[in-house]
């Protein structure tokens, strides 16, 4: 019967003998060239075979790390893919106004289904209000909308990258960037 698990054979390789290399003897030849224990050879090859397995053990360990950062990365293009798509969507409500950026405008639907943009709240509208309010949103200086629910953290995450690029022009160039005083 054949074992069902391959067995892996370690190969050792042993330094060539020379016994006069330029014709000079450096070292003794009885020493580096006797038969030593048998055992040397059986822990030489398996000096070997536990380098050969902690490097798979590392390789397997760096390429899981790889593999869950294309899953994130992937999960990162989805997310800026439908960002981009509903920007695009929202840049293409009916809009009376010029919309400017740093704004906040409500996106609203008529009966007719067509969505448009004002600028009046349903608060400001009160209980008259004509069209189904759907959301609020800013518009970003990017152009990019960003959520009513959103607004208070991505301003939170613009004013950091403000204050890491006004600090970082104002320092003298380093070779490494200086996070002091960005976190609360």
């Amino acid at each position: 019967m054949e074992s069902a698990k391959a067995t892996h054979m370690t190969t050792v390789a042993l330094v060539e003998s020379n016994a006069n290399p330029k014709g000079v003897q450096l070292v003794s030849t009885y020493q580096t060239n006797r038969m030593g224990d048998p055992s040397d050879l059986v822990e030489l090859a398996q000096q070997v075979q536990k380098a050969d397995d902690f490097i798979r053990a590392n390789a397997c360990n760096r390429l899981t790390v790889i593999a869950e950062q294309i899953r994130m990365l992937q999960e990162q293009a989805r997310r800026v893919l439908e960002e981009a798509k509903r920007d695009a969507d929202l840049h293409h409500a009916a809009c009376n106004v010029v919309k400017k950026p740093g704004n906040i405008y409500y996106l609203y639907q008529r009966e007719s289904g067509q969505r448009y943009f004002s600028i009046l709240s349903p608060k400001d509208w009160g209980p008259s209000c004509p069209h189904e309010f759907l959301a609020a949103y800013k518009l970003q200086h990017d152009m990019s909308w960003t959520p009513y629910e959103n607004i208070e953290k991505r301003d939170a995450e613009i004013s950091i990258i403000d204050k890491l690029l006004n600090e970082q022009v104002a320092l003298p160039s380093c070779h490494e960037p200086n996070f002091r005083g960005l976190t609360n």
